[in-house]
Parts: structure tokens; C-alpha cells; sequence
């Protein structure tokens, strides 16, 4: 495994992260036993760095990770959490926020914690004295209670730049979504200088783009890369693309099975870097997938819908039928009920100041129902098909 000297701890560069851990077959609760399993073969295997957050499925990803930890020694691993300010609904108490999630973890301190996603929607929360959000957790790095403390964001780069000016010194790193896609689509390339302006360490969340930079490249990109690299994952490219930058001292990936596992920690076992070539080529890759909504599934969304809509299975729809033309969609959205379609969204723009990734998500659920409306329903494919049978047998008679 290779690691990184920050902060004054040698850090795994590949952490795991517990936003997407592997689930039973109702497809909510987490798989615990096998959860244990990709803790213990992380461990044996130099992964040191464990990252959770309060809402992390449903606020349970905290409970199945200082149960899966509790075995170990405290020293043999570094964990964080975040604090949900960004909850812009609803401010939670930093006190109550703070204690339950130590208990949750069954540990006294934390090694890392994050303010959880700072940016335009909710940094007022943040600095608001009538909180005293940074003022409480800074009191508790005083009392050891947390060892190192930084912030995640998905805020635009000159939103970054007057946070970190105006708390210099405060947060010792920050956690940013970066990828090859990212690096353009995002502005990722200037966040990573921002930050480096500042000294701050980098670490990274959805380094392949919760899956993107992996399911949703075609099968000639995918030969492609295996041509470059014989012996290594389509992951491995965008793990690789970003261990070139020195400042980013942290990847984090959210491996849902052991199979991901195990070939992640291959890939950072060894360095090797990318040629220009191949670089070159993600870069190629990024530019065709830029057609689609670039929806993470972070389900920040989700969180103050007052429709309660799957917002993210919706936006994943739409990409399916508008840029894939999906065949399953018109019968996936027949399954739903009227108040959880498309059209139930009532444009309130909750969702939109939540979401990471900026996305329009009212402007995206209209279009999503005016494509829709325009598409055969999976009611009347399945009619025409019965049709077609029909007169294929009479024809045949």
C-alpha cells in the first residue's frame, strides 16, 4: 500500500469510504457481515482511513463502521465523520450531532471531521455566531476530541478561495469530488490550485464519479484501456489519473463489494503513472460523457423534497432514456405511482440548492416529463407487442 505523511500521520493514500457499502436484498440495510469482511481484508492489507458522515445511509453507516472497528485497536486506524450544516432545512445542534455520532462510532475522538459539504447554500450556516458551529468544533480539537479538522465542498472554486481567506489557518485539509471528468466539468484543475495556494491537503470523494467512469463508458473505451493496460481495471485509470497531483494526499472510494476492494488496493499498491497517451484518451472519454446530467447519487437531494421523490433513480432515468435510449425506463416509470413521477414535482428548488453537483433539478424533472410525454408507455409497448403476435399468428394461419 502507499502511503502519504499528512498531517503527522502516515495515511493509507486509499481510504475507504461508507456512502455506498454492500446491502441485503431489500436493498437498504447494509450487509454487515460482509461489510465486516471488506473491514478485516482492508485492514490486512494497509488501509488505514475509514470515512463516514451523519446521513450516510440513513445515519446507519455510522453504526456499522465503529461496529466493524470496534475489534480493532484504536491505533490501528483513523476515522472521520462530517457535521450535516448543510442540512439548510433544519440546522442541527453541533453538541447533540457531535456525541451521538462518537457513540455511534464507539470511539472517544475522532481523527478527522469535516464540516460536511460547505458551499454557496449553507456557508451563512456555517459561519452564523448564532450557531457557533466552528467556534464548538474547534473547542472540541482543543479538548482532543478531534485530532485534525477540515471541511468537504462542492462549491465553486472563487466560493473556496474567500472561505479559506477568511478562516486562514483554521482547517488543516478539505475534501473535494475530483475525477477526469471533473478536472474540466467542475473546475477541478483550479479547486486543486485554490487549495494548494492555501496549503491545503486534498483529499478526494467520487474519484470515479460513483461509478460513471466506469459503467458508463462505451465497450470500445473499455477495449481501449485494456489495450494500454493489459493487467489493470477500468477503474484503475481514474485512481491513477489523479495520484499524479502531489497535493492530493487522500483518494477515497466508495467500494460496495469485495471484488472493488480488492482490485482498488492492487492498484495502490504500486505507483504508475499515466503516459500522456493515456491521459490524453480519459480526457477524450470526458467529453463524450458530458452529454448526460452528471448526477452522483448523493441524495442530498432527496433530503428536503417535500414530494419525497427518488430524485437521483429520476435524473438516472432520464439519462437512460434521453442519451442511452433505454427500453426499460417507460416500464419502470408505469411502476410508479402518480405522486412519485416527474411530473409530481412542484418546482419549490429545494433540491437544486442542495445538490452538489449544481444541477437544475426542477428544469430536469420538467424535461424529463416532457420527454416522457412524448415516449411510448411501457403499457402501450407491451399493447403493441400483443398486436404484433396477434398478427404474426394470423398470418401464419
Amino acid at each position: 500500500m502507499l502511503y502519504n505523511n499528512v498531517c503527522g500521520d502516515n495515511l493509507s493514500r486509499l481510504g475507504l469510504g461508507t456512502m455506498r457499502l454492500p446491502l441485503l436484498e431489500d436493498g437498504k440495510t447494509i450487509d454487515e457481515v460482509e461489510f465486516q469482511k471488506m473491514i478485516d481484508y482492508s485492514l490486512n492489507n494497509g488501509i488505514n482511513y475509514f470515512d463516514t458522515a451523519y446521513p450516510y445511509h440513513d445515519g446507519h453507516s455510522e453504526l456499522a463502521l465503529g461496529r466493524a472497528l470496534k475489534k480493532y485497536p484504536r491505533d490501528s486506524f483513523k476515522i472521520s465523520s462530517k457535521f450535516p450544516g448543510h442540512n439548510v432545512i433544519k440546522v442541527p445542534n453541533p453538541k447533540e450531532v457531535f456525541e451521538n455520532q462518537l457513540d455511534k462510532c464507539q470511539i472517544d475522538y475522532f481523527d478527522y471531521y469535516l464540516l460536511h459539504n460547505v458551499c454557496e447554500a449553507d456557508m451563512h450556516i456555517y459561519e452564523d455566531p448564532k450557531y457557533g458551529i466552528i467556534d464548538y468544533f474547534l473547542e472540541q480539537k482543543r479538548l482532543g476530541r478531534i485530532k485534525h479538522l477540515g471541511f468537504s465542498s462542492h462549491a465553486r472554486v472563487e466560493t473556496l478561495d474567500e472561505f479559506l481567506t477568511r478562516h486562514e489557518g483554521i482547517f488543516e485539509f478539505c475534501q473535494i469530488q475530483l475525477n477526469y471528468l471533473d478536472w474540466t466539468l467542475q473546475d477541478g484543475k483550479d479547486k486543486y490550485d485554490v487549495l494548494t495556494k492555501h496549503n491545503i491537503p486534498i483529499w478526494i470523494m467520487e474519484p470515479l464519479r460513483g461509478g460513471k467512469l466506469v459503467n458508463d463508458i462505451s465497450d470500445e473505451e473499455k477495449n481501449k484501456l485494456k489495450d494500454f493496460r493489459p493487467d489493470e481495471s477500468v477503474a484503475s485509470f481514474g485512481f491513477r489519473f489523479l495520484m499524479k497531483y502531489p497535493n492530493i494526499k487522500m483518494i477515497l472510494s466508495g467500494m460496495s463489494n469485495m471484488e472493488q476492494m480488492i482490485d482498488n488496493i492492487k492498484t495502490f499498491n504500486e505507483d504508475k503513472p499515466l503516459s500522456d497517451i493515456e491521459e490524453s484518451y480519459l480526457f477524450e472519454i470526458a467529453e463524450r460523457l458530458k452529454s448526460s446530467i452528471p448526477c452522483t447519487k448523493c441524495h442530498y437531494c432527496t433530503q428536503g423534497c417535500p414530494m419525497g421523490l427518488d430524485i437521483p433513480m429520476l435524473i438516472a432515468a432520464y439519462n437512460d432514456l434521453k442519451f442511452a435510449q433505454a427500453f426499460t425506463v417507460p416500464m419502470q416509470m408505469d411502476a410508479l405511482s402518480l405522486d412519485k413521477k416527474p411530473s409530481a414535482c412542484i418546482n419549490c428548488g429545494q433540491c437544486a440548492m442542495m445538490c452538489p453537483q449544481k444541477i437544475d433539478v426542477p428544469k430536469v424533472l420538467a424535461d424529463f416529463n416532457d420527454l416522457l410525454s412524448k415516449t411510448k408507455s411501457w403499457t402501450e409497448v407491451c399493447k403493441e407487442r400483443i398486436e404484433a403476435e396477434e398478427r404474426l399468428k394470423n398470418s401464419s394461419n
